[in-house]
């Protein structure tokens, strides 16, 4: 298999009918976040505005959160926005960053060409840098609030991938890795489409968002075409058992963090029990299968463009786990 895939990625770094991987970082040095975006420092916060769109926080319409004095309702804004700062900075440097240094390194053996592990550096380098700046931002609002910054892990996300993937462990080591930063790159999240337009957010978390989205956009190129050459490269028994468990990939990438809004919903006041049934009452199943669907639409016509829902049994795992409904 790694001859194959190999072979593929030998491509990866010319010209001709598919698209050029030069042209996606040609000018990296010139625009990247980490090489010229400032140094976001959020300044004073005028009155009404909030730390986190009021949209993307539907328990808060619950009626055992609606009765909360307006104060822990800022409150819960604030520890929604750090649980979302946590959550990108922990999957940028324990997913993503792990899968991009088996690229930038060839940690595989993969044979990948000099330029293809160049751009995952700078990957890298971008990520990490997104990293640091949600801490660092998560810092500057707890002493500009007042807000404590509540426990967190990241326990739940990576035991989720680990057994999501795990029928893939005996295939190649590091495969899961790899699909695991594919799905990441390119699902497209309500956070970074919607927080940097939110009028009624302050602007630097607005900012801080923005500049991660940018920087995304070339992320997401770049692991379009990765898709294409590791897609082309498996054997045809393993992409079969590969199109079988991205259903249980896409969902376990995308899953609504309830851990972290358990945590911020137990330090509003509410009980354990009362803090159970707000989450369950609102992130119902349907509601989880939506907003995860949306997400991954382009990741979905990736696969749709890529002949995996063709597969046996891939249709059918995707249909029995709500995310392929009618033609991609």
């Amino acid at each position: 298999m790694r001859r194959r895939i190999s072979e593929r990625f030998g491509s990866l770094s010319e010209g001709g009918g598919t698209l050029n991987r030069s042209a996606v970082f040609s000018r990296w040095h010139e625009r990247a976040g980490v090489r010229i975006a400032p140094h976001r420092k959020l300044a004073e916060v005028p009155a009404g505005m909030r730390y986190f769109p009021r949209s993307l926080m539907p328990y808060l319409d619950h009626p055992v959160v609606a009765e909360l004095p307006d104060e822990l309702h800022l409150s819960l804004g604030v520890w929604h926005l750090y649980a979302y700062l946590d959550s990108v900075a922990n999957l940028e440097s324990k997913v993503v960053n792990r899968a991009t240094l088996l690229v930038a390194d060839d940690g595989l053996g993969l044979g990948l060409p000099a330029e293809v592990r160049l751009d995952a550096w700078k990957i890298y380098c971008d990520e990490a840098h997104h990293a640091m700046s949600n801490f660092d931002l998560v810092c500057q609002v707890e002493r500009k609030t007042g807000v404590p910054h509540l426990p967190y892990t990241f326990a739940p996300v990576t035991g989720a991938l680990t057994r999501a993937t795990e029928p893939l462990r005996a295939d190649a080591p590091g495969l899961g890795r790899l699909l695991e930063a594919v799905i990441f790159e390119t699902v497209v999240t309500s956070l970074l489409e919607t927080i940097p337009r939110s009028a009624e957010v302050v602007p630097t978390v607005r900012d801080v968002v923005a500049d991660h989205a940018r920087d995304e956009r070339l992320h997401h190129a770049f692991y379009t075409i990765f898709f294409d050459r590791l897609w082309g490269g498996l054997e045809p028994a393993v992409r079969e058992r590969v199109a079988r468990v991205l259903p249980a990939l896409v969902r376990a990438c995308l899953a609504t963090d309830t851990v972290a809004h358990t945590t911020s919903l137990r330090a509003a006041g509410l009980t354990a029990e009362q803090a159970e049934q707000v989450l369950a009452e609102t992130y119902t199943p349907r509601f989880e299968t939506d907003q995860i669907r949306q997400a991954a639409r382009r990741t979905l016509r990736m696969f749709a463009e890529h002949d995996v829902f063709d597969h046996p049994g891939a249709r059918e795992s995707f249909e029995a786990s709500g995310l392929l409904i009618g033609e991609i």
